[in-house]
């Protein structure tokens, strides 16, 4: 009798199990479609309002395109553009929850359905490791094939676990830049080098305007780790001192639109600022992200 109660509540327990990873894949599968094809409310607005403001009649009629181009690809739920971007996951796990066995992987697995679903371009390079170096095998047909980043994990209070997925193209990486920087004891000196960076490769980027994102910290990798934490927790109608004083400098430079001329160069700053040593340098992480990103969407699972 023991052991009958004990293989039913165990059945039981892997079922659930079962059910629970069977939903995070379609959750994420969701959750890469809405990255890929929505703008946020704050987004929006923030869009609309830099259109309205917009004075140089070709760069009013850029801007309102790129609105309409997202309220289709809203509507349609098909991807903002055709650099779909690649995935890249954001987990943070409350300090109370239970991550289950074989959670990243039906993650994992969420995000290739996604990719599918979407469809998103077939970007997987095939070959070795040395192969897709050079793309000699060409690619893969399926675009779930294009395997996401490596996993950013945060914790967080509570018992729950929640993914973001941030769809990141590949025109800013062209333009992005991480450097160590010397502050000079002063925080008006970072800042203007932070304006400075930014300034040329906004105006080189070419598909304005874009949101600017910054991360401050210790070292190259978590530095860049905080700049895609600050795209992460950024919202375009909240803006720091710092950051809308970047934002200002960038905007004063006429850049405009597709580099038609203009206001709106940059729509908004995400900066995230992390620990620092005591040292003669400051690493930073900048992202000149395009005009259909910051494209991100999140879903959570309580675990207790």
């Amino acid at each position: 009798m023991l052991q009958w109660l004990t293989e039913k509540v165990f059945f039981r327990i892997r079922g659930g199990h079962m059910v629970f990873l069977n939903k995070v894949t379609d959750d994420v599968a969701r959750t890469v479609v809405d990255a890929s094809s929505h703008w946020r409310d704050d987004q929006v607005a923030c869009w609309k309002q830099a259109c309205a403001e917009e004075e140089i009649p070709h760069a009013k009629w850029a801007m309102e395109n790129f609105i309409k181009n997202a309220a289709v690809a809203d509507k349609k739920h098909c991807a903002l553009c055709d650099d779909t971007g690649t995935p890249h996951p954001f987990l943070e796990i409350g300090d109370e929850a239970v991550l289950p066995a074989g959670f990243l992987a039906a993650m994992e697995e969420g995000i290739r359905k996604g990719l599918n679903d979407l469809p998103a371009r077939p970007m997987g390079v095939r070959g070795d490791e040395l192969e897709r170096i050079s793309q000699c095998k060409g690619l893969y047909d399926e675009p779930g094939m294009l395997k996401p980043a490596p996993t950013q994990i945060r914790r967080m209070a509570g018992s729950k676990i929640r993914l973001t997925v941030l769809m990141l193209g590949g025109g800013p990486e062209i333009r992005s830049r991480t450097q160590a920087l010397f502050h000079m004891h002063s925080l008006d000196h970072v800042v203007e080098e932070m304006i400075a960076w930014a300034v040329p490769q906004v105006a080189a980027l070419g598909c304005q305007p874009c949101t600017l994102s910054f991360g401050l910290g210790r070292t190259a990798v978590e530095a860049s780790s905080l700049s895609l934490e600050a795209m992460k927790d950024g919202r375009y109608d909240m803006q720091s001192e710092i950051e809308k004083r970047i934002t200002d400098a960038v905007n004063g430079k006429g850049i405009g639109p597709i580099g038609l001329g203009g206001a709106s160069s940059v729509l908004a700053t995400f900066i995230k600022i992390g620990d620092m040593r005591a040292s003669g340098f400051r690493v930073v992480s900048m992202r000149p992200n395009c005009c259909m990103e910051i494209r991100k969407a999140s879903c959570e699972w309580e675990t207790l």
